[in-house]
């Protein structure tokens, strides 16, 4: 898979993209990231890349030009009017308007060979990008961040997890959070002793059928009381 970040501050990506899991499926060939300056792409001459809103309104915008003059640079074709769009490649554009990333939108991405990410700042983007430029829209959750860069770097975290071949153990992905819309189930290790704190024997029995019921159970209990949006949807999935 390839991923390409369009964004004006590429530095932030460097220290994120260079470790752990994404580090290590960049080594392996299974995963390949660009970043791209916005900046680099403005037809101003001193490389702006917003301007103010017409009809006014406070803060800057995103200019169209730079940032559809980066994708098509980065698709070898214009972007718009475009015919027929390759369902193997989507451009993303992070913003508080978008569908709220799971892990189930998530693993929809992992059809694509390509994926080109917007990185937008200021007060918004114009509007043409959205309607014109954009094939998803996706936010983080109900809440404002400075930029699109963070919600970026965790998509490629989320979604690299889910490249086949990245985590060395693929039984432990089916078995995390939000799978079958419920929590992850409590974990513990050494020692079975700590300051008083005592393991639930039950891990400890060596009776593995007492042990998947048991961890169902808890996952359960902490879906239903921590998360009843979660459990509401997979009380409906079961029926």
């Amino acid at each position: 898979m390839i991923i390409d970040v369009i964004t004006i501050f590429p530095g932030m990506f460097e220290p994120v993209l260079n470790e752990s899991l994404i580090k290590r499926a960049q080594e392996k060939g299974l995963l390949k990231i660009n970043l791209h300056d916005l900046r680099l792409y403005s037809e101003d001459t001193h490389r702006k890349v917003d301007a103010p809103p017409f009809g006014g309104g406070q803060g800057m915008v995103f200019t169209p030009q730079p940032l559809f003059s980066a994708v098509e640079s980065i698709l070898g074709h214009p972007a718009c009017p475009l015919k027929k769009k390759d369902p193997l490649v989507k451009t993303v554009l992070f913003s508080p308007k978008g569908k709220i990333l799971d892990q189930k939108k998530a693993k929809e991405f992992l059809a694509c060979e390509r994926l080109i990410l917007i990185a937008p700042r200021y007060e918004g983007i114009d509007e043409r990008v959205r309607d014109h430029l954009a094939d998803e829209e996706i936010s983080l959750g109900d809440y404002i961040l400075s930029g699109g860069e963070l919600p970026a770097m965790v998509f490629i975290d989320c979604l690299t997890r889910l490249i086949p071949g990245v985590v060395s153990d693929p039984a432990s992905i089916k078995e995390e959070s939000f799978e079958d819309f419920l929590l992850d189930y409590p974990v513990y290790t050494r020692p079975r002793d700590f300051r008083g704190m005592l393991v639930p024997e039950v891990l400890t029995s060596g009776d593995h059928q007492k042990i998947r019921s048991w961890r169902r159970q808890k996952a359960e209990e902490l879906t239903r009381d921590r998360r009843p949006d979660l459990w509401k949807k997979r009380k409906n999935t079961d029926k």
